[in-house]
């Protein structure tokens, strides 16, 4: 299996409605230098200005940005690329990132490579050591910035860790 970390930005709660404006993918290996960057044009009028300033863009520059379509298929290319083997979605909240990209992919491109699951790196840590109560992003070593991608990796360096040091059984 082909382990691809990702990580998504929205302009609010749920697809269709609301727009991703951004995301990051890395895949999961030891040098985690195969990543994709997106970059989504709003494909609705509603946005709520919280949600977007997360990502650090404005309304404006958004709209700037690349034809979801266009970036989806290039997003599609990629996975088929990158992963020798069948693709395997994980994200750090697996509930939300993934309901955008599986909604995104069906909406433009009618199929989704990753199929129809996702797994959730947070509670496979609760689980390796198990505890609800902890929480895995103390792993990370690339900081958090809100940019897609720095996430994507810092989520893949946590499940690297979870393989190295907790003994987590998983083939990259």
């Amino acid at each position: 299996m082909a382990y691809i970390m990702v990580d998504v930005e929205t302009d609010g709660p749920i697809p269709g409605d609301y727009s991703m404006i951004s995301f990051g993918a890395v895949l999961v290996d030891e040098q985690l230098d195969k990543t994709f960057y997106g970059q989504l044009k709003p494909i609705s009028d509603k946005f709520i200005p919280e949600a977007l300033a997360v990502s650090g863009f404005t309304r404006e520059e958004t709209l700037l940005f690349d034809d979801p379509q266009t970036v989806m298929v290039n997003f599609a290319a990629w996975i088929k690329n990158v992963a020798k083997d069948r693709p395997v979605f994980i994200s750090d909240n697996n509930g939300f990132d993934w309901m955008f990209i599986c909604w995104y992919f069906h909406h433009f491109t009618q199929a989704n490579p990753f199929g129809f699951s996702s797994q959730n790196l947070g509670s496979l840590y609760k689980g390796l050591v198990k505890d609800t109560f902890q929480n895995f992003k103390h792993l990370r070593k690339t900081k958090h910035t809100h940019h897609p991608v720095d996430d994507a990796k810092g989520n893949a360096e946590a499940l690297l860790t979870l393989k190295s040091k907790y003994g987590l059984k998983i083939k990259f």
